[in-house]
């Protein structure tokens, strides 16, 4: 006869055990969003976003994606797969696969219908209750690692935005960016987000 533990050890094989890749993570069928960190699986809450962190994303989204209308970057919101290959592209060598809140490419050649393999150029990640270590320890490092030129930190809560740029292989930090402000992309020239637009409440 099973344990209660035993049974969750069974249900939930994941997170303190083992070393998981982009194979493992096809298998697998899940209700809540599932992300792997340098084979370390990070599962969200099962309940949807909150309001405030979908509005953020929308209204970011939508201009980007206005912006570059006829451009060759393409911007993609959550879900959307993120591969991040160190020495091979094989589904069973790739150990980081995370879903940007936002995330632009403009590398065509990076895009297959599995999502994105490779350093999107920007990724902007909105912070949820429970997920700030997640999004400014892990995956600031692996972001940093793989190479993507630009990462914005949006706390929805304070109205605050964050800028990463990638320079000789290290990130460095911006200003605090609050309402009022206008934030330029490094990486997508011409872009610049007026976080009154943002931050309408």
């Amino acid at each position: 006869m099973k344990t209660e533990e035993t049974e969750n050890k069974v249900s939930e094989p994941f997170t303190e055990y083992g070393k998981y890749s982009y194979a493992d993570y096809l298998t697998w069928q899940m209700d809540e969003m599932v992300e792997i960190i340098k084979g370390k699986v990070f599962k969200s809450a099962a309940a949807a976003p909150r309001r405030i962190h979908q509005k953020v994303s929308l209204i970011i989204s939508n201009k980007i994606f206005n912006f570059l209308e006829n451009k060759s970057c393409e911007v993609y919101t959550a879900p959307f797969d993120v591969r991040l290959p160190i020495k091979s592209k094989k589904n069973e060598d790739i150990f980081t696969v995370v879903q940007p809140d936002i995330c632009v490419v403009c590398d065509q050649s990076k895009l297959d219908e599995a999502g994105c393999i490779g350093a999107p150029d920007l990724i902007i990640e909105i912070l949820s209750p429970g997920s700030n270590r997640k999004e400014l320890k892990y995956k600031y490092d692996v972001y940093e690692e793989s190479g993507v030129k630009e990462y914005w930190v949006i706390h929805p809560n304070e109205q605050t935005l964050l800028v990463y740029t990638l320079t000789n292989g290290k990130y460095l930090a911006s200003r605090f960016y609050t309402p009022g402000d206008i934030v330029p992309s490094v990486c997508i020239e011409g872009f610049i987000l007026k976080l009154d637009d943002v931050f309408t409440d």
